[in-house]
C-alpha cells in the first residue's frame, strides 16, 4: 500500500492535518465557538471555486478565502456581539453563494466535486509544500501566542483588562482557522471537516485532564482517527472524509463507554 506515492502523499497531509487542528479545535472549544469551524469549512469552498476559475492552487485559493472570511467574522462581532449564530448565516450565505454561483456558471477548469467528500488520490507535490509551509507557519504562531490564546480561551474579559490585545489576536487565530481548513480539505472534504477540528478534542476531554495533556490526547487522538481512516477509505475504496468522521464518532464513543465503566467500578468499590 505505501509503495504508492499517492498514500505516501496521504500520509504526510494526514500527519499536518493531525497536528494543527486539534491545536486550533482546542481554542475553538473552549471558547464555545467550534460552529465556527464548520462555517469556516463551508466557506472554503468558494475559495477552492476561485483558485480553479483563476487556474491557481485550490489549497492557496481555500485559505485566502477562508482568512477573510475570519477576519470578517471577527468584525462583525462588532455589530452582532451577542448573535454569533447570525454572524456564521452571513457567511454561510456569502460563501455558499460564491461557490454554487461559480459551480453551476460551467466556467470551473476542474471538478470541484472532489473536494466535497475528500479523496487520497488528488494530493500532489505542490499541495504537500503549500500544506507543509501552513503547517509550520500555523504551529510556529502557535507556540508564540499560546500563552494569550490559553487566557482569552477561559476569560477574554480578564485577558482585555490584563492588557492582552485581544482583537488582534482573535484575527491571528481566524488566520489560523483558515489554514487548519486549507490543509485538510484534500483529505478530509468539506462536508465532514469540522470533525477533525472538534471530536478528537471532544474526545480528550472526557479524559478530564490538564490543559497540556488534553491537547497532547487530542492530537494523539486526531491521529488514530486519520489513520483508520485513510487504511479503511483504501481498503473499502471510499471516500477518506466520511470514513475519518465515523471513525473520530467511534474513537468519541469508545471513550465515553471506558469512562462510564470506571465510573461504575469506583462506585461499586466506594459502597464496599
Amino acid at each position: 500500500m505505501f509503495n504508492y506515492d499517492f498514500m505516501q502523499n496521504a500520509f504526510f497531509v494526514a500527519i499536518c492535518i493531525s497536528l494543527l487542528c486539534p491545536c486550533i479545535g482546542i481554542f475553538m472549544v473552549l471558547r464555545r465557538s467550534s460552529m465556527i469551524g464548520d462555517t469556516m469549512s463551508h466557506a472554503s469552498l468558494a475559495g477552492i471555486t476561485l483558485g480553479l476559475l483563476t487556474n491557481t492552487n485550490p489549497i492557496l485559493g481555500a485559505f485566502i478565502f477562508t482568512a477573510i472570511c475570519g477576519a470578517l467574522i471577527e468584525f462583525l462581532r462588532k455589530y452582532f456581539s451577542h448573535h454569533l449564530d447570525l454572524i456564521l448565516t452571513i457567511i454561510l450565505s456569502l460563501s455558499i453563494g460564491t461557490a454554487i454561483t461559480l459551480i453551476s456558471s460551467g466556467k470551473l477548469k476542474a471538478n470541484a466535486n472532489v473536494f466535497f467528500f475528500g479523496s487520497i488520490l488528488t494530493v500532489n507535490a505542490t499541495d504537500m509544500i503549500s500544506i507543509a509551509v501552513l503547517t509550520i507557519l500555523s504551529v510556529l504562531t502557535l507556540y508564540f501566542l499560546y500563552n494569550s490564546l490559553l487566557y482569552i480561551a477561559y476569560d477574554e474579559e480578564a485577558a482585555r483588562v490584563a492588557g492582552v490585545k485581544v482583537d488582534f489576536i482573535n484575527y491571528i487565530f481566524a488566520i489560523l482557522m483558515a489554514a487548519a481548513v486549507s490543509i485538510s480539505i484534500k483529505i478530509v472534504g468539506v462536508l465532514v471537516l469540522s470533525a477533525m477540528i472538534a471530536l478528537p478534542v471532544a474526545s480528550a476531554l472526557q479524559l478530564e485532564k490538564g490543559f497540556k495533556i488534553t491537547l497532547l490526547c487530542s492530537i494523539g487522538f486526531s491521529l488514530l482517527a486519520m489513520i483508520i481512516g485513510l487504511f479503511g477509505s483504501y481498503f473499502l475504496n471510499v471516500a477518506p472524509g466520511g470514513f475519518v468522521s465515523l471513525t473520530s464518532v467511534g474513537i468519541l464513543l469508545v471513550v465515553l463507554v471506558i469512562k462510564n465503566i470506571r465510573t461504575i467500578i469506583r462506585r461499586f468499590q466506594f459502597s464496599r
